[in-house]
């Protein structure tokens, strides 16, 4: 889903308008900002406490997933031929025409693991989809109380000073609005599809949070060791 006008025309309007407009340009630009809905709704405090209440709920599904993800990984690996960590189209071809009786217990594998999720992904997308709600009347609150004419997607911009973004604005809002939300959907919910299409950025979003917190750690110098003297 689309939440933002994002083509190349945006980009050469904002760009190109102070040049050819002077002044009037001016008041224009400075009612143009940018906000990113899911770094938005990731930063809430609603969204923090439901995906940390999913994981202490779920925890032993969780482990369980990691358990069975170990074996699937260790299965992978007798379909990887060349030895290279890396399981091509070509291994995983010459594996059905062999009838490799390990493509079944691979089968199997994923399909416990998405049984095992299951749960938890509908109860994360339940939260997502209530905070998701009032992002529409958070960003209309924003935009009347700064006076701003465009919201644009920050990828729609070639240069852009801090003070555009409005993300953060919006979550404090948000954080007024949507102080808490349930993680227990009714019975036969279904999410809608731009909460699927949400759920999904959230969860690139922690991942690669996550990459970059684990490549810091590593890159900082061990502690020093008390002296034995």
């Amino acid at each position: 889903m689309t939440y933002f006008l994002k083509t190349a025309l945006t980009v050469l309007a904002v760009t190109a308008a102070p040049l050819a407009l002077g002044s009037v340009a001016n008041a224009q630009v400075s009612g143009i900002a940018t906000a990113n809905p899911t770094i938005a709704i990731a930063r809430t405090k609603a969204f923090s406490a439901a995906y940390s209440q999913i994981g202490t709920q779920y925890k032993s599904s969780f482990d369980q997933i990691d358990a069975r993800n170990k074996t699937l990984n260790d299965l992978r690996a007798q379909l990887d031929t060349d030895n290279n960590k890396q399981l091509t189209q070509e291994e995983l071809d010459a594996a059905v025409r062999a009838k490799n009786p390990v493509l079944n217990l691979i089968e199997t594998e994923e399909n416990e693991i998405q049984r095992l999720q299951t749960p938890a992904i509908m109860a994360q997308m339940f939260a997502v989809e209530n905070i998701f709600k009032e992002y529409s009347n958070a960003q209309q609150q924003v935009v009347s109380d700064k006076k701003i004419g465009v919201i644009l997607s920050p990828d729609a911009f070639i240069y852009a000073p801090p003070q555009t973004d409005v993300t953060d604005a919006i979550t404090t809002v948000l954080d007024t609005r949507v102080p808490t939300v349930s993680t227990t959907p009714p019975a036969q919910w279904q999410p809608q599809r731009n909460t699927v299409s949400l759920h999904q950025q959230l969860q690139q979003l922690l991942v690669a949070s996550a990459r970059t917190q684990a490549a810091q750690q590593q890159q900082q110098p061990p502690a020093a060791q008390p002296s034995s003297r």
